[in-house]
């Protein structure tokens, strides 16, 4: 048996909504907001997947901005200020 070592895998919807522990169509309003950075979505067969590489990075990206809020840094990435006292 060859073992798989490409990011390049997919991962279905509802396994992808597992991992985030929400419902399938919070991944559909997510698609929505372009300024999530979600991962787009790739449908074969009518079946909607997302490569495990662009999920990888934008948990890696989403933990970064959040421990740099948690220590009271300026967010990186575009993101707007939570508080006025950040403004």
């Amino acid at each position: 048996m060859t073992e798989t070592t490409d990011k390049s895998v997919l991962l279905p919807d509802p396994a992808v909504a597992k991992r985030y522990g929400v419902h399938p169509l919070t991944l559909r309003r997510w698609d929505k907001n372009p300024d999530l950075g979600f991962p787009q979505v790739i449908v074969v067969n009518n079946r909607r997947y997302r490569k495990i590489a662009e999920l990888d990075a934008w948990d890696l990206r989403n933990s970064r901005e959040a421990a740099s809020r948690l220590a009271g840094l300026k967010p990186r990435f575009g993101a707007k200020p939570t508080s006025p006292e950040a403004a």
